[in-house]
């Protein structure tokens, strides 16, 4: 079940920023960034915890589960060290995605040209 929740939830939110690019004069890097905050903002809150709870890699792994690793991040370092944590929470959560990103984004730039339209 928990694949299927996985899905559907992962699903809910690639469907909603279809609509918005269907139905909006929104740009896909506005949807995109809205995401992130709407996740940062549920984190803050502590409404995407049990989200994830429920729907695991769907919700985790989106750019929702990005803002809300950015704010849980924030929360922990602030604990920790107090004030610098808002300026340290959220790269330290989230060195390790950011490095696989880049590394991965370096390594296809060395294997594939881009061609223009």
């Amino acid at each position: 079940m928990v694949y299927l929740y996985a899905f559907i939830f992962g699903g809910l939110l690639c469907a909603i920023g279809q609509l918005l690019i269907d139905f909006t004069k929104l740009t896909p890097a506005r949807i995109l960034v809205s995401y992130v905050i709407t996740g940062c903002i549920l984190g803050a809150l502590g409404w995407y915890e049990p989200i994830i709870d429920f729907a695991g890699a769907g919700a985790s792994v989106p750019l929702t589960g990005f803002g809300y690793l950015l704010a849980d991040g924030v929360k922990t370092q602030i604990n920790e060290t107090g004030f610098l944590g808002v300026l340290t929470g959220g790269l330290t959560a989230a060195a390790g995605g950011i490095t696989a990103a880049m590394c991965f984004a370096f390594l296809f730039a060395l294997f594939f040209r881009s061609k223009p339209k």
